[in-house]
């Protein structure tokens, strides 16, 4: 993936921050990855140089609070971000993109998801008709034998639905956690392939 700051706008954005209010290294931290959906994360060694810098040139200070080092900006720091509106405007609306970007890739997760289990029942059912429908196969079966075998695929769907469930729960949990933005559209897909998938299953018992 592209890097979400291009050149000079993480210096920008962390003026940006600190305008919003003093905070110390951590807190920038994870504002950068909550603001980017999770997408950034930036570690130590490339927020505290660049910190480091902006106090060198005067646009930022620094108090020691317990254990922690406070950021604030300064008036020069806020007269440089006052100056470069325009290009915050870039830097938020890439941001926003990064955003939509990983709730596509959410959406289509799901779709994935439910298009490979919708194929996996589908398969099983085909599969359990044919062998029904096998002369030889109820010949040489004892009289329990489809009963036996019925009961070891209702396992294997109840370890199938439990693994989906679990994954794409941890996953969406996981993306709203890290600031993610999980749009109302992601989850009515899910629903409705849900749905779909529901009534695939009926039907094929039916058939």
């Amino acid at each position: 993936m592209a890097p979400v700051f291009s050149h000079g706008d993480l210096r920008l954005y962390l003026l940006n921050l600190l305008d919003e209010s003093p905070r110390h290294g951590y807190d920038l931290m994870q504002a950068l990855s909550d603001r980017t959906g999770g997408t950034y994360t930036p570690s130590a060694g490339t927020v505290y140089p660049r910190l480091a810098k902006l106090e060198e040139e005067g646009l930022v200070t620094k108090t020691v609070d317990g254990r922690k080092t406070v950021y604030a900006i300064t008036d020069a720091g806020r007269a440089e971000v006052a100056a470069r509106s325009g290009d915050l405007e870039g830097i938020q609306a890439g941001l926003a993109d990064s955003v939509r970007l990983i709730a596509d890739e959410v959406r289509g997760s799901v779709r994935e998801a439910m298009r490979s289990l919708q194929a996996d029942l589908a398969a099983a059912a085909q599969s359990d008709q044919e062998a029904a429908k096998s002369g030889a196969s109820r010949a040489s079966a004892p009289p329990d034998d489809s009963r036996t075998v019925s009961r070891e695929q209702l396992h294997r769907a109840d370890a199938a639905l439990s693994e989906f469930r679990a994954t794409l729960r941890a996953d969406l949990r996981t993306h709203v956690a890290r600031g993610g933005n999980l749009a109302a559209s992601v989850v009515d897909d899910l629903t409705s392939a849900l749905d779909e998938a529901a009534r695939a299953v009926t039907r094929a018992l039916r058939g």
